[in-house]
């Protein structure tokens, strides 16, 4: 995800239709997403969930614009910690101007829909009980002062997790699922549970709603992980089909302990096992293998099927499971990447399992 900026390269043709297919794909995960926790709500708070999803895509383009992209893109200011404002406003840069062999202006746009899902990601650990006024104020905030460092650290010129430790996250596994995720929980912790929680039944009220919003979210994944290669290339395929691999076995994997423990599989299930491979192989898709990637996807989806339960037995409510599929899910695939990453995608890294 790391951008090289070559301006003398010229435009690459290929590579810019696919990261303008991309980017669109990535933009329908909100929608995709509003109709997934949409559905996952009692029928009071549907509305007020898919307006806090449409919501977001509004502030949180309005703050990229204006400083998001250059404090995480400008060049380090802060030792590692934050870029400087040399792009604020998009003002310095042009139709013509590069990065690699796209548009700068495009790659600014790929990685604003990051920008966009994240921030609404964390909307479900709060579902039932916050108020839409409260969330146009937190949105922008959040987007400053937690996701533009963040996503620094990992992905910007000169971030620390990214030049002294040489952390790999491909597409995301810290930026956007562990980022939402321990977000969603510092949130549920401050607003408090919900009347009712532990007590009463809490149940989606619409599944098939649930399942729509999940498709949404597989298809627009494939472009989240696919055009995190910033090129039609051998990676983008791969990436691509190490995401539907993680899907699927994330998907099996959760039925699996839902059938061994509760008897039998669940439609809410099924979503959600494959919501959790997908969370897990964001940071790995470009650095595991197929079998890898498959493996990655399969533990998610055991381990987020036991820690969606965590809620209950610590005491916070994660009304829609952002911090059992996010922030377990996101872990599981960052950790895992010591274990199955392979050279021929890494470019020399090797895990555990491989030599490294």
């Amino acid at each position: 995800m790391t951008p090289v900026t070559v301006a003398a390269a010229g435009l690459d043709t290929g590579d810019t239709a696919w990261l303008l297919a991309a980017t669109a794909l990535v933009l329908l995960m909100t929608p995709g997403l509003a109709l997934f926790y949409g559905g996952m709500v009692r029928t009071k708070s549907v509305l007020n969930m898919l307006m806090m999803s449409f919501v977001s895509i509004a502030l949180v383009t309005v703050v990229w614009l204006v400083a998001g992209y250059s404090l995480v893109f400008g060049d380090d200011a802060f030792g590692g910690l934050l870029g400087n404002l040399e792009h604020l406003g998009l003002a310095d840069i042009g139709p013509d101007a590069l990065t690699g062999g796209v548009p700068t202006l495009l790659f600014t746009t790929f990685q604003l829909t990051f920008a966009i899902i994240t921030a609404a990601l964390i909307s479900g650990a709060v579902a039932d009980r916050t108020k839409f006024a409260a969330w146009l104020v937190f949105v922008p905030v959040w987007t400053l002062l937690v996701y533009a460092p963040v996503a620094h650290w990992v992905w910007g010129p000169g971030g620390w997790i990214k030049d002294s430790l040489g952390a790999l996250d491909f597409a995301g596994g810290l930026v956007v699922e562990i980022a939402s995720g321990s977000s969603g929980l510092a949130l549920a912790l401050v607003v408090g549970p919900r009347i009712g929680f532990r007590k009463d039944a809490m149940r989606p009220h619409n599944l098939p709603m649930v399942m729509l919003g999940a498709g949404l979210l597989w298809f627009g994944w494939l472009g989240f992980n696919g055009g995190s290669a910033l090129a039609a290339n051998g990676l983008a395929a791969a990436s691509m089909l190490n995401t539907l691999v993680a899907g699927c076995t994330g998907l099996l994997g959760w039925l699996f302990v839902e059938q061994r423990r509760d008897g039998h599989p669940t439609t809410f299930g099924a979503a959600s096992g494959a919501v959790a491979g997908l969370v897990a192989i964001t940071p790995a898709c470009g650095t595991v293998g197929i079998l890898g990637g498959a493996a990655v996807g399969l533990a998610a989806g055991v381990v987020c099927s036991y820690a969606v339960a965590w809620k209950f037995r610590f005491g916070y409510d994660d009304s829609l499971d952002v911090v059992g599929v996010h922030f377990a899910g996101g872990i599981v695939g960052t950790l895992l990447i010591g274990l199955f990453a392979t050279a021929s995608m890494t470019g020399g890294a090797e895990g555990l399992f491989y030599g490294g």
